[in-house]
């Protein structure tokens, strides 16, 4: 099943209003994926696009310094974030 660009752009956007809502929490791609209700995979390559724009951070390593072997997580970045906060 193909999903088109229209409705990506729409499912990107409220991936970043609820990254925006969790700020500056970063979350792993399966809470973002459970929290839309959508497949991981779908949501990392939609992610990974948010990336390229720069509108999200990924981040590969814990809280200690070492890096995650399989998992990400993502959190908005402050340019994306301050544009929200002056529509809000």
């Amino acid at each position: 099943m193909k999903i088109s660009e229209k409705k990506k752009d729409k499912i990107s956007e409220q991936i970043m209003a609820f990254l925006y809502s969790q700020s500056p929490k970063p979350l792993f791609t399966v809470e973002v994926a459970h929290e839309m209700a959508r497949d991981e995979e779908f949501i990392k390559k939609l992610l990974t696009g948010l990336k390229t724009k720069n509108l999200v951070v990924e981040i590969k390593k814990n809280s200690k310094g070492k890096d995650y072997t399989k998992r990400s997580r993502w959190k908005i970045s402050d340019a994306a974030y301050t544009a929200y906060s002056l529509h809000q």
